[in-house]
């Protein structure tokens, strides 16, 4: 098996249609025939159906797309650890980010580290909170932050800062004669929210905010980033629901937060990596994010004996 097997393999999978894969991979779709018939025959499996109307993956080629792009990312991780030693690094952090991980904490995070360990790189890799628990599981990566704590057994998620939701509002809204702001009120006025899909992490809390009366919101629009969010808020589409600490990044002038009147409700963000006990410089990246985040670590969160877990 060769990598233009996987590489022929997954652009078939993506596109579902064999010209349109030879021309994504700039080949004559002949090779690439060839290419998916001689990895089939080194399988011994069907990856996919094809007849003159359509083409889609089997039960096996669906099992088989799941891992190809590790084996990618794996690659491409390997190149990075070499020119990462070539370039002076003695070590190297890969760290995964899923949703919208807030500047205010990261920022600080990652200076610190470059401050008191500049000899070890870290590594960023945005990807879906999906391929982030995979990516752990898998060692692709070594610790990770999201805004979700359902990973399973072999992992452990531990809250590493949380963000007050507030109400993004208009420099000149009537509602700002309130300190804090009476959801009911809120409810008058067309809102702008996360995508429920693409945001999972945001729009969970804010839903959970909003099933707390029997008023029906008004969405004006939803959106996949906070940037938008606040560029909407700021035209007047709506008011916004998000944090203090993503709002306060876009540093627009016409935008205002106010709290929500009674108790405030909170996005968590988690730092999540295997159970067990992690590298010396692993160790030291979790102490560093939970020194920089507000308040004091718990004892679980800095916990690395090996049966810890959530």
């Amino acid at each position: 098996m060769e990598l233009r097997h996987l590489r022929c393999f997954l652009a078939v999978a993506q596109e579902l249609h064999f010209a349109r894969a030879a021309e994504k991979l700039h080949i004559e779709q002949s090779p690439l025939s060839r290419a998916i018939k001689e990895l089939e025959e080194e399988l011994g499996v069907r990856l996919f159906d094809r007849n003159t109307r359509r083409t889609r993956l089997t039960r096996a080629g669906q099992v088989f797309v799941e891992h190809v792009p590790r084996v990618f990312a794996a690659l491409s991780q390997a190149r990075d650890s070499v020119r990462a030693v070539s370039a002076g690094y003695l070590g190297q952090l890969r760290i995964a980010l899923s949703g919208s991980i807030s500047q205010a904490h990261l920022t600080p995070l990652l200076s610190r580290c470059r401050e008191e360990e500049p000899d070890t790189e870290i590594r960023l890799y945005e990807v879906p909170f999906a391929q982030q628990v995979k990516g752990l599981e898998s060692d692709l990566y070594d610790a990770g932050f999201a805004q979700s704590s359902d990973v399973g057994e072999l992992l452990q998620a531990v809250p590493a800062w949380r963000d007050p939701i507030v109400v993004a509002v208009p420099s000149r809204h009537p509602l700002l004669a309130h300190k804090k702001l009476p959801l009911e009120e809120v409810l008058r006025y067309p809102l702008v929210l996360c995508d429920p899909d693409a945001c999972k992490g945001c729009s969970h809390p804010v839903a959970r905010v909003l099933c707390a009366t029997d008023l029906e919101p008004i969405v004006a629009e939803h959106v996949v980033s906070h940037d938008l969010m606040v560029t909407l808020v700021a035209a007047g589409y709506g008011l916004g629901l998000s944090t203090e600490a993503h709002v306060s990044t876009s540093n627009h002038p016409e935008i205002v937060t106010r709290p929500l009147a009674g108790r405030t409700p909170e996005l968590t963000t988690y730092l999540i990596r295997r159970v067990g006990v992690p590298s010396g410089a692993l160790q030291r990246f979790v102490e560093r994010a939970f020194v920089s985040a507000p308040g004091r670590p718990s004892d679980e969160a800095l916990d690395t004996s090996p049966g810890s877990s959530k």
